[in-house]
């Protein structure tokens, strides 16, 4: 997949190539630097970092990978923050690129890379991820190579706080089954219960609920709660944006992939600019347009979406062709649907939304 967003120790991951946040000189230091020699073997690493010399800022060059799951190791030489007034963003950038460069060159079809400068260097998280984000997508846009931003640990990300302050509020607000969870729990006992919900063709919510037995009263005032449950889901989705006759009438008969293609040419956007901006590869996307695959999933017809900057109106016809619809019994829908209402409809920072809040990332699947 063209892009994800992965908990890992960078050392462990199976890719062509891991970066490296080195230190100019020969040597390594704390962090992931330390890491990646033990994982490697520091001393033929070491050796030939000696052998290497100076790294300048913003400047990578490429080793073996030696004892590592990763063939190759690209290290990228950064700087520390102060204050922002002294080129340190510019440096930083110059890091992405030139090892996305130096990874083109050398044939890497697969490459990790750590959230660079947010650790030892000092940058504040907002501007770190700004940088990677916007960075990691302008590669994409003229590549196909796998890239994973690798985060270690929870404080890694943190988008609600730097990026979107009110994201959390938000869902808070709209997301219906962790409330209504909260709400009804008196009914079922302290006893655990896992509520599953699947989508009908016309996009309406069923739910299977494993429960404990119950009396034949209690069974009774199970089934009204359930009943209630739904309806209150159903009752909160999302109102719908006002659309001309016109326009519906003459989408009438499309299938999902026909509206994406006329969305599409009524935006000026090609194939490849679709899938790019979806966050699809080359071959998922092809399947969804020669037939091969009939319906997407939602996570792809969500991308699809975000790709053609749709409004929630039109994102809903979109999702109706596939026998989708808009949950806010769904936090990765609340998710979206928050983005969309403030018309940013940049996939890299949705996927991180998502990521931070445990839900599936866009375009990851067909």
């Amino acid at each position: 997949m063209p892009f994800q967003i992965v908990r890992n120790d960078i050392t462990k991951m199976q890719v062509d190539a891991i970066v490296n946040t080195a230190n100019p000189m020969p040597g390594y230091g704390a962090g992931i630097d330390s890491a990646v020699y033990e994982a490697a073997g520091k001393d033929k690493l070491l050796a030939k970092r000696h052998k290497i010399g100076a790294i300048d800022r913003g400047t990578s060059v490429i080793t073996d990978g030696y004892n590592l799951p990763a063939k190759f190791i690209i290290h990228t030489v950064g700087t520390a923050w102060q204050g922002g007034k002294a080129g340190e963003e510019d440096i930083i950038r110059k890091c992405y690129r030139s090892v996305f460069e130096v990874a083109v060159n050398n044939n890497i079809s697969s490459l990790a890379i750590p959230l660079l400068a947010s650790g030892s260097y000092g940058f504040p998280k907002g501007i770190a991820l700004r940088i990677a984000l916007s960075e990691i997508e302008a590669f994409m846009s003229e590549s196909d190579m796998d890239v994973y931003l690798v985060v270690f640990d929870e404080k890694s990300v943190s988008l609600s706080s730097e990026l979107y302050g009110d994201i959390d509020e938000y869902i808070n607000d709209n997301y219906v089954e962790e409330k209504n969870q909260v709400e009804y729990s008196d009914l079922y006992g302290r006893n655990e219960r896992v509520v599953q919900r699947s989508e009908s063709f016309a996009g309406g919510l069923a739910f299977n609920v494993a429960a404990p037995t119950f009396s034949k009263a209690n069974n009774a005032a199970r089934k009204d709660e359930e009943e209630m449950l739904s309806d209150v889901c159903l009752s909160e989705s999302i109102l719908e944006e006002e659309r001309s006759l016109d326009d519906v009438v003459n989408n009438l008969d499309k299938t999902f992939m026909e509206l994406v293609f006329s969305f599409a040419d009524a935006k000026g956007l090609t194939d490849v600019e679709v899938q790019k901006k979806a966050n699809l590869d080359r071959k998922a996307f092809s399947k969804l347009k020669c037939g091969t695959t009939k319906n997407p999933s939602k996570s792809t017809a969500l991308a699809l979406a975000v790709a053609l900057e749709l409004n929630l109106d039109d994102t809903k016809d979109l999702l109706s062709r596939a026998g989708l619809a808009l949950s806010p019994c769904s936090k990765q829908d609340v998710i979206v649907q928050y983005f969309i209402e403030k018309k940013a409809f940049d996939i890299y920072e949705i996927n991180l939304a998502l990521f931070e809040h445990g839900e599936q990332l866009l375009g990851t699947q067909v």
